[in-house]
């Protein structure tokens, strides 16, 4: 690791406009993945991916608690619970 990573950048969000810290932790990550830097801070990166998207109540297929998804089900297919969906998926 280089030197200018061995310590945090302050950086200025584009949606709010504070200072939030990049940790190096954070560039080593972004850097492995060729991501750029992050634009917007923690909290508005949060909503940005929040007000996109839109719950469905739902009743599980295998266990019959009632749930939310984070899409409209079909009808075609099943609906599971996170641990239903999880055990399907082992």
């Amino acid at each position: 690791m280089s030197d200018d990573q061995t310590t945090g950048q302050n950086l200025t969000c584009e949606d709010c406009g504070q200072q939030f810290e990049f940790t190096a932790g954070e560039q080593e990550f972004y850097a492995e993945k060729g991501f750029t830097p992050p634009k917007r801070c923690p909290t508005c990166r949060k909503a940005k991916k929040e007000a996109g998207r839109k719950f469905t109540k739902v009743t599980c297929a295998s266990c019959g608690q009632e749930t939310e998804v984070p899409f409209v089900p079909s009808g075609d297919r099943p609906v599971y619970c996170r641990d239903c969906f999880d055990k399907q998926r082992q």
